[in-house]
């Protein structure tokens, strides 16, 4: 092999080879391919993305609009020096294997960091960096491969669909040919040997194949669009093998009746199109009527502090935000909608977005993006819009923040999708073969019927309809999952671990009680625009206690997780916290949680505080003890033990004086022996604890707790029903597997039927989508009457 010449597109590419594994590549998308794939043939990325031939010519040009800066500041969500994130529309979306096709775009152009299908609204999600490649070159590398989005250019908004009328009129065409088809067939069916019929059976053969072309080259070209396009850029999609059948009918009926040999299988043709259109009509039809997709009004318990015109702060829905709404964004929280900054000091972490933890610093005017964290104090904001578009839905399931949890069902259904239509081709080829052996005649018909019988998209959809309804209906009973495959991790835990403050104890009935030297009103002044500031539990029930003070705007404001809050106004220097943060040197055992303030270095005294459990802790825990280990893990001292032996089941373990970092650790061993870890606690000190554990759920009273550490959200109203959602999760495993098992046994019984000659390609074509409906509405109603035993 010479130097030059790529190992695995063959290519020569002069000054743009590699090496690698002792191989030479033209480019480093070559050699990802390779490394990646382990030879599988795809697509060479460099001629995709540098060569002028890669681009279709139907889209050369066509695109060139989106290297305009103010369209392209409409189009994506988000922006920075080094990376950009835009949801498309992408209408040729049907199937299992388009999704894995678009979730792994990074394969095709490694500056794709992340793509994400929502099925349901037929949009991809993708994440790139925009020094590297643009929105321009993202857009023809989808139309490349068969996937072209649509984009409206009225309102320069992606995603913005209009009705679609193309699918009804394709329908309509085979419609009318089938119907014709048919009528001319009549007299082949019963053999009439009428003279007239006889004399112009020619002509009415030839009339069929007239009517038969609209048909293949109208009514069935997204099948071969599609097909066309995967097969170029060596991906093979699921319309492949309905092209081949369409293909091999439409030629062997035009030789039929090209050298008088019959009269073909026009009618089979044309009935074969026409139910697969049905199908994919009613299909459409029953995914819109059954969409799971939880939008942003009934996603999310968070709740927004805005300042009305009166200056008065006041707690609201998120979804409630208007354009032109003053929205206080307190420390560790948060932003939910874009907006300009007004006041305070902001230093934003867009990790949930980027996957980057760097801070920004922003001064007043500039422009804040939803999804960013505030990480210094309070900021007020004039939010530019509304929450839209699921935003935080998305957010929520960015894969930085899912790496190390199982994938489960969901990879099992993608590894089945991915290499279903290998194996129906194989299937095909030994059938028909045989066939060609001993009957000719019904080779043709068996090679088509499997092709059509045997589609992977009622085994794909059996578990995200599944988990998709299960989704809806625990969002409507306020436990709010992120994905799918949250459910799966919550039916297999087997260790439950609770933080205590905030978690099984309520902060709306807390109180506390200050022990120590009177606070000076300046003192009392920043005490409370300290407290402001942090959203950790027992920051809020003291600024909920201490009486009103004005608004100011501190010079420092810094929370030190696990251990308290340091802030600073004009010759205050104050610190809110543990014992040892405050420097107390005559702090002894206190069984009781307190809270301890110095002032300048000089300590003040404490606040002690008298919990209140929530209601249903005792049964819940209760329920809980026949299946699973039971943790109660508490930054707190011990002066609630006590009352929590009394409360809670006798095998409980108690373990107190935990810091953040304790917490994760406890999760990590008990991992590693073989714990499947459920950890329950609020949104802040206990992130890395939630994000550590198979599964992580935050507890939500009324305030912005959103974490992307955690894996669920449970409104603390519904604190005593978690052990029905787990036994619901165990429920819906059960449902999977059984319409796996039905989706399997239709496969093999259409399979031998077709495989043994006895299953015509029109007959294949009505009960191919319908193998899919009949799962989608199994899963539904099995899913639903779940769903009414939870109420």
């Amino acid at each position: 092999m010479e130097n030059n010449t790529c190992f695995h597109c063959g290519d020569e590419c002069g000054n743009h080879v590699i090496s690698f594994q002792e191989k030479s590549f033209c480019c480093n998308g070559c050699k990802t391919v390779f490394e990646i794939f382990n030879e599988n043939d795809l697509t060479c990325y460099y001629d995709l993305q540098n060569s002028p031939g890669a681009i279709p010519k139907e889209i050369e040009g066509k695109y060139d609009f989106l290297s305009q800066e103010n369209i392209i500041e409409k189009l994506t969500e988000f922006r920075s020096d080094t990376l950009e994130i835009v949801t498309l529309y992408i209408p040729h979306i049907h199937c299992s294997s388009c999704i894995w096709i678009l979730e792994n775009l990074n394969k095709l152009n490694p500056n794709i960091s992340d793509s994400q299908v929502n099925f349901g609204k037929k949009t991809v999600r993708v994440t790139y960096n925009s020094t590297e490649t643009d929105l321009k070159s993202l857009v023809i590398l989808l139309s490349s491969i068969g996937y072209e989005p649509y984009i409206s250019l009225d309102d320069f908004k992606s995603g913005k669909k209009q009705i679609n009328r193309s699918l009804i009129y394709k329908l309509g065409v085979a419609g009318f040919g089938f119907g014709n088809i048919m009528f001319l067939s009549f007299p082949e069916y019963f053999e009439v040997n009428e003279f007239w019929l006889e004399q112009y059976k020619p002509f009415f053969r030839w009339l069929m194949f007239a009517l038969s072309l609209p048909i293949v080259f109208y009514s069935a070209q997204d099948y071969f669009i599609s097909a066309y396009k995967g097969l170029k850029a060596r991906l093979l999609n699921i319309d492949v093998p309905i092209a081949l059948g369409v293909s091999v009918l439409f030629i062997r009926s035009t030789i039929e009746i090209m050298f008088d040999l019959g009269s073909g299988f026009f009618d089979s043709l044309a009935g074969l199109v026409f139910f697969l259109l049905v199908g994919k009509y009613f299909q459409q039809k029953t995914y819109d009527f059954l969409s799971f997709e939880r939008d942003y009004k009934s996603y999310f318990p968070i709740a927004v502090t805005k300042i009305n015109t009166e200056g008065y702060e006041e707690t609201i829905q998120v979804y409630d935000i208007e354009k032109g709404d003053r929205i206080l964004i307190r420390n560790e929280e948060l932003i939910p909608v874009d907006g300009i900054l007004i006041n305070g000091k902001a230093k934003i972490d867009y990790s949930f977005v980027t996957g980057e933890s760097q801070t920004v610093s922003k001064q007043s005017g500039d422009k804040l993006f939803a999804g960013g964290k505030q990480t210094s104090g309070v900021i007020e904001l004039e939010a530019l819009k509304s929450v839209e578009q699921s935003y935080l839905t998305q957010l929520w399931s960015n894969d930085v923040f899912n790496k190390n949890k199982e994938e489960g069902f969901t990879t099992i259904t993608n590894n089945i999708s991915k290499h279903f239509t290998i194996a129906i081709l194989t299937i095909a080829v030994i059938a028909t073969t045989y066939w060609l052996i001993t009957d000719v005649s019904k080779a043709m018909n068996v090679f088509t019927a499997v092709l059509i019988i045997a589609c992977p998209c009622a085994i794909a959809l059996s578990a995200p309809f599944t988990f998709g309804n299960l989704l809806r209906i625990f969002g409507k009973l306020k436990f709010y999952i992120k994905n799918a495959s949250v459910i799966e991790q919550l039916a297999q835990i087997n260790t439950i671990i609770f933080d205590k403050t905030g978690t099984i104890t309520s902060n709306k009935h807390s109180n506390a009680e200050y022990e120590g030297e009177t606070l000076s009103k300046q003192e009392s002044l920043v005490l409370k625009n300290s407290l402001r500031g942090s959203n950790h539990p027992l920051s809020r029930t003291l600024y909920n206690i201490l009486e009103e003070h004005d608004i100011v705007t501190l010079d420092a404001f810094e929370e030190h997780i696990g251990r308290g809050i340091e802030a600073k106004h004009n010759t205050i220097n104050l610190k809110i916290g543990s014992a040892s943060f405050v420097s107390n040197p005559q702090e002894t055992s206190v069984l009781n949680t307190t809270v301890h303030i110095s002032s300048n270095a000089v300590y003040k005294g404490k606040y002690t505080f008298y919990n209140s459990y929530r209601k249903g802790v005792s049964k819940l825990f209760n329920q809980l003890k026949k299946q699973y280990d039971l943790v109660i893990l508490s930054g707190d001292n011990e002066g609630e033990l006590e009352n929590l032996k009394k409360l809670l089941p006798a095998k409980t373990k108690l373990i107190f004086n935990q810091k953040p970092e304790d917490k994760l650790e406890f999760i990590k061993y008990h991992q590693s022996e073989g714990a499947k870890v459920l950890m329950i606690g609020d949104g802040l000190n206990d992130a890395g604890a939630l994000a550590q554990s198979d599964v992580g759920i935050a507890i939500s009273e009324d305030v912005n707790v959103f974490s992307p550490a955690c894996d669920a959200i449970l409104d603390a109203s519904k604190f005593k029903q978690l052990y029905a959602y787990i036994k619901a999760s165990k429920s819906a495993i059960k449902i999977i597997k059984w319409s796996f098992v039905l989706s399997f046994f239709y496969n093999i019984i259409g399979l031998y039927f077709a495989v043994t000659g006895q299953l015509a390609p029109v007959v294949a074509a009505i009960l191919m989508p319908l193998s899919s409906i009949s799962i989608v509405v199994f899963t539904t109603i099995a899913t639903n009457l779940l769903g009414r035993k939870l109420k």
